[in-house]
């Protein structure tokens, strides 16, 4: 007699239907970070629960921006995250990045604040090491580049008020707006970034060009200079 053919289905199956409908109905409201990630990831794995590696990722990391920004080394020591994962979700969270640029250089940056506040934080609020950039501004304060200047460690980034100034005359910028982060999730600033700031807005001033403002981006929050009155 032969034996009976095992028909079960995996818990899963179409689970992978579901989400994607459930997805689309809501466009994205009310899922929880680990079934974003499940979605993000059926595109490396064709087949199988990916269930798993989304929860483990999410407890790892803690949030699914967290889990986008984390360095390629530390995604690779979770198990079952490979290269395609890890691209995947490089690809995902630049996606997302160049989406917020181009919101934020649709419009002069004084009058499109939120939009240049919500780039900034996509872009560092995760770092875990500091990171100083500088968005160049023409005369119309339309943001003409972005650019890293420099990356330190987790508590210190080396500035140098010169190179500042000579990047900025190459692009023939008229102002600045000054950023970095602060890994340890605090924005308070500290002397040395007071200090930097007065000397970075020193020099440029004596080019003609304006620093409209210092942002210390951290995990929860925000400081700017200008606000606080630190900048004149």
């Amino acid at each position: 007699m032969a034996e009976a053919v095992d028909t079960e289905k995996p818990h899963y199956h179409g689970h992978r239907a579901r989400l994607r409908a459930r997805f689309l109905d809501s466009a994205g409201a009310g899922i929880p970070d680990y079934e974003i990630l499940e979605l993000i990831l059926f595109g490396v794995f064709r087949n199988g629960d990916t269930k798993p590696l989304a929860k483990a990722l999410v407890a790892e990391f803690g949030s699914l921006a967290a889990v986008l920004a984390a360095p390629s080394e530390r995604l690779s020591k979770v198990p079952g995250c490979g290269e395609a994962v890890i691209a995947a979700l490089k690809v995902t969270r630049e996606a997302g990045l160049r989406m917020l640029q181009a919101e934020v250089k649709a419009r002069p940056a004084l009058s499109n604040w939120q939009a240049l506040l919500d780039y900034c934080r996509a872009v560092l609020q995760h770092e875990q090491v500091e990171q100083f950039r500088i968005l160049f501004l023409d005369r119309k304060n339309q943001v003409i580049a972005d650019e890293q200047q420099q990356r330190g460690t987790v508590d210190h980034t080396p500035v140098y008020p010169r190179e500042v100034v000579k990047r900025a005359l190459e692009l023939n910028a008229a102002a600045l707006i000054l950023v970095h982060n602060h890994p340890s999730g605090d924005p308070t600033p500290s002397r040395a970034d007071i200090e930097m700031t007065r000397q970075v807005a020193s020099a440029a001033a004596t080019m003609g060009i304006a620093v409209h403002d210092h942002l210390i981006i951290g995990r929860k929050g925000h400081t700017s200079f200008r606000e606080k009155g630190l900048i004149g």
